[in-house]
């Protein structure tokens, strides 16, 4: 079955096209909502394909990639009718869907339903979904939930400690988030340690500009580290993550902010950018760290100590663990991260090989602890596209 994967921010696309698990093309549509809009295309084995257009919204924009899959020179496909199914990305779908769902009327109005706790992801999901609708009438589309596979912790994991009738009558609770990236390299973690997922009890690191933590309990998510936004947490590129709840509060008696500008604060221009004040990019960090600079290594340490402190937490709560996945950006590329999140943890059974850490390749997945280590330690490229192509098969062919 041919698949069409999208995941549609505010002003870009994401695309991948695969016939069964294969890829057969992938792409991103930058800058939509301006004349300079940039399409990057590849196709394996062929020279990546550039291009640039007026995209003025989504509709355009998925139509320009329909039309570069089946362009003759630089397309996969003969025809637009060889797309069985598309599956989209859609990041919150709070307790309405625990599992990846075909898309109906009653559907969207339930994802729409979900736009006040997620006004800038929701949003722009539902424009790819709209545009298929009407571009491709009679092709099934799935929805692929980052909140599901959260669906399992337990009341007491997603519980705040804020008057009850909050959760009751506005649905405020912790949901998380990267969950289809965390479902993904834990099962393949499985697969690496030669185990069923339900023997296992793994804690997932999907770290990049966005960064969350998950503990894994026989294949099922029991606690997470975003929250009911993706900005509690870790801290990350340009988020706060977890903080006193009274800092936003001081900050804006003391600097006469309103709440958009308090939001913007704490989702844009804090997290590592915030403590650095250099880059939200941590291979910059790095490299200013190696120089010397102050402000780039604590907010590097910042964010390691963080993360340590959730793995702690997470083996209390499972009580142990069999291995630490790294995933996500950060997680697969930096050598440098790995080594300062688990350093001092043999107590715990953590022995990283330092030389395996280093001379771990790019996309491709490492076993990077000591053989005496009784809790790995992996490294694990994530695929959310290809869980969202399979999803989209089996959901499609069951209806």
């Amino acid at each position: 079955m041919k698949v069409l994967v999208l995941n549609c921010g505010s002003s870009s696309i994401k695309y991948k096209l695969y016939d069964d698990d294969r890829q057969l093309a992938e792409g991103l549509l930058e800058k939509i909502g301006t004349a300079q809009a940039q399409l990057n295309h590849m196709v394996a084995g062929r020279k990546k394909v550039v291009s640039v257009h007026e995209v003025l919204e989504h509709q355009a924009g998925i139509e320009l990639i329909l039309k570069v899959l089946v362009d003759p020179g630089k397309g996969v496909l003969t025809s637009i009718e060889d797309i069985q199914a598309v599956g989209h990305r859609v990041v919150h779908g709070a307790e309405s869907f625990s599992e990846s769902t075909l898309i109906t009327p009653e559907v969207v109005a339930k994802i729409e339903e979900c736009i006040d706790i997620a006004p800038l992801h929701n949003p722009p999901n539902l424009a790819g979904i709209y545009a298929i609708s009407r571009l491709l009438p009679k092709v099934p589309q799935v929805a692929v939930f980052d909140t599901a596979f959260h669906q399992t912790m337990p009341d007491k994991a997603f519980t705040y400690a804020i008057p009850y009738v909050f959760y009751a009558r506005n649905h405020i609770r912790k949901y998380g988030f990267h969950g289809t990236s965390h479902y993904f390299v834990a099962h393949e973690a499985a697969a690496m340690l030669g185990r069923t997922i339900d023997e296992l009890k793994l804690i997932t690191c999907h770290l990049g500009n966005g960064s969350s933590i998950t503990a894994v309990d026989h294949g099922k998510s029991v606690d997470t580290s975003m929250g009911f936004t993706p900005l509690e947490g870790l801290p990350m590129g340009t988020r706060c993550g977890d903080i006193d709840p009274a800092v936003p509060l001081y900050i804006m008696g003391k600097e006469e902010l309103n709440l958009q500008q308090i939001n913007a604060l704490l989702n844009k221009h804090s997290g590592v950018l915030g403590i650095s004040g250099i880059s939200n990019d941590f291979r910059t960090l790095e490299e200013e760290a190696g120089k010397g600079d102050k402000r780039a290594t604590l907010a590097l340490e910042v964010f390691c100590y963080k993360l340590k402190k959730y793995i702690g937490s997470y083996i209390a709560a499972m009580n142990g663990a069999d291995a630490i996945v790294f995933t996500g950006g950060i997680g697969e590329n930096s050598d440098v991260v790995r080594e300062m999140v688990v350093k001092d943890m043999e107590f715990l059974g953590v022995e990283l090989d330092a030389d395996k850490n280093r001379a771990k390749k790019h996309d491709e997945a490492a076993d990077i602890s000591k053989p005496s280590s009784r809790i790995k330690v992996l490294v694990i490229p994530t695929n959310e596209e290809l869980v969202i192509a399979r999803d989209t098969r089996r959901v499609a062919a069951a209806n």
